[in-house]
């Protein structure tokens, strides 16, 4: 998977983007998710929207997917937003990242920019952990 690891994490971030309407107060799959563990295992997930505080990014979705398969070091990360283009995880999910590998947080490569092939580490995006 060497060759082309961020175009393999695009297809498997694209392939479980769905959004849809899962009842009134639920949405899924408008945002979606690759992460590639340590291992080199892709794990995917997309965003849960609820009309309250219960809902989940589609990062950390992937990374608790991984988790459930009992791995916990991420090499790399691209979500995919609503519009098609690659983003930035937000505050949480930084925060999930950074707590889950201490030591080792700030090697993590996210996708920016797919088209541009833009990509920083967290440790770029989150430069100063409050620990």
């Amino acid at each position: 998977m060497k060759n082309d690891e961020w175009g393999d994490l695009y297809l498997a971030a694209k392939a479980v983007q769905n959004e849809r309407q899962i009842s009134e107060y639920v949405t899924a799959g408008g945002v979606s998710a690759a992460i590639l563990s340590a291992s080199g295992r892709i794990y995917t997930g997309v965003c849960i929207d609820t009309c309250c505080t219960l809902g989940i990014c589609a990062e950390r979705n992937a990374i608790f997917n991984m988790l459930t398969n009992g791995e916990h070091e991420i090499r790399k990360v691209l979500a995919i937003m609503p519009d098609g283009h690659c983003g930035a995880p937000c505050g949480a999910c930084r925060e999930l990242m950074t707590q889950l590998t201490p030591d080792s947080y700030r090697e993590i490569e996210i996708m920016i920019d797919y088209k541009t092939k833009r990509i920083v580490t967290l440790g770029e995006l989150t430069p100063e952990w409050w620990i």
